[in-house]
């Protein structure tokens, strides 16, 4: 799963690192970006990679409330092309979100300790997302977002049995092309992140409010 992440990267390396030529968005880095809140990703439209605000947690374009978006930051790989929260959006609506790292909580007895998965290069990465927009009656529409996982790499396996999916450089721009719909190539790219390039470490527990994190 994924119910934490840190993005603290400047701005001006976030554009140029995922080649966005409009900012559309305002962009709020932090150390503890949880489901709910208006987080940026990356969005190619008009042949533009566009960074927007969506809410985290998506709200499917058929639903009659706005809450089943509190159980929907989360899309499980396995099973993306099939359920019907999130078939379409695989389809058309894909895109990145930028982070520099997550957090995950390894189950000891009663306690629960955090720790803290990033690339040893040190650098911002996109994790795989999806996006819909829903027309709230008689008010505007909600843009929001969900977090693409799979099985957990070696590295986060002791902590975790899911990981969110981080997509390689090389496919970014295949993963968020609305034009492509090859679901074959599109799934290939929804594997576990290599436990060679990422590094984990511990965090403080009393740092983080585990209250707010919630499983799939």
């Amino acid at each position: 799963m994924c119910g934490r992440f840190v993005l603290l990267t400047d701005l001006t390396i976030i554009t140029k690192s995922f080649n966005i030529q409009n900012v559309a968005c305002a962009y709020k880095p932090g150390d503890n970006i949880s489901p709910g809140q208006q987080i940026c990703a990356v969005l190619r439209k008009d042949n533009q990679n566009t960074l927007v605000n969506f809410r985290w947690g998506l709200i499917p374009a058929w639903a009659k409330d706005s809450s089943i978006g509190n159980k929907m930051f989360n899309a499980r790989a396995e099973t993306i092309a099939e359920k019907p929260s999130f078939k379409n959006a695989f389809q058309k609506r894909r895109c990145l979100i930028p982070a520099d790292g997550f957090y995950e909580w390894q189950k000891l007895g009663k306690m629960k300790n955090p720790f803290r998965f990033s690339l040893k290069s040190g650098g911002p990465f996109g994790f795989a997302g999806l996006y819909e927009k829903w027309l709230y009656p008689e008010k505007e529409p909600i843009h929001t977002c969900t977090i693409i996982t799979t099985e957990a790499n070696e590295l986060i396996q002791p902590v975790h049995d899911r990981m969110p999916v981080i997509v390689k450089k090389e496919l970014e721009g295949f993963w968020i092309d609305p034009d492509n719909h090859n679901q074959k190539e599109l799934r290939a790219i929804l594997r576990p992140f290599s436990s060679e390039e990422m590094m984990m470490s511990p965090v403080e527990p009393g740092l983080l409010n585990k209250s707010k994190t919630v499983g799939e």
